[in-house]
């Protein structure tokens, strides 16, 4: 599952912008979806770019309906997109969030993933040696440039 993760996290999808709507339901005021969604309709309620919801369909984690130039997003769509969301806030690579969702693994909730106890053990660690590589860094990194006081 630790496969690839250096280069694969650091040319992941581009960040999301800081929307209103809601990983993982609907906006608030939204009592229904229409049959279909545009892309733009689907950003604005996850709060992502309109480049990102392509890059995903690039990678093939979305499947939208084309009608001429225009995506058209079902509501399976938007339960893997926020299955999608849901993994990278989690901390797992589009490869592994990909076999997730591939292998059949979503629940009918739609934005959760199925797990295994091993799954989320290995999560935990990988994210906890990130976590512990991240403070070395920032120590190195506040103590640059200090002088060196010798006792």
């Amino acid at each position: 599952m630790a496969h690839d993760r250096q280069t694969e996290s650091s040319r992941g999808a581009p960040a999301r912008s800081g929307g209103s709507g809601s990983r993982t339901g609907r906006p608030a005021g939204r009592s229904a979806t229409p049959a279909t969604l545009t892309i733009g309709d689907l950003a604005e309620e996850f709060g992502v770019t309109l480049r990102a919801l392509r890059f995903y369909e690039a990678k093939g984690l979305l499947h939208p309906q084309r009608r001429g130039t225009t995506r058209l997003y079902t509501e399976d769509d938007r339960s893997r997109l926020a299955t999608i969301l849901r993994g990278k806030e989690l901390g797992f690579t589009l490869r592994e969030i990909a076999a997730m969702v591939d292998g059949d693994e979503l629940a009918e909730a739609g934005a959760t993933l199925a797990l295994s106890p091993a799954q989320v053990a290995e999560q935990i660690t990988h994210l906890e040696n990130q976590k512990a590589e991240i403070e070395r860094a920032l120590e190195a990194l506040r103590g640059y440039g200090k002088p060196v006081t010798s006792a």
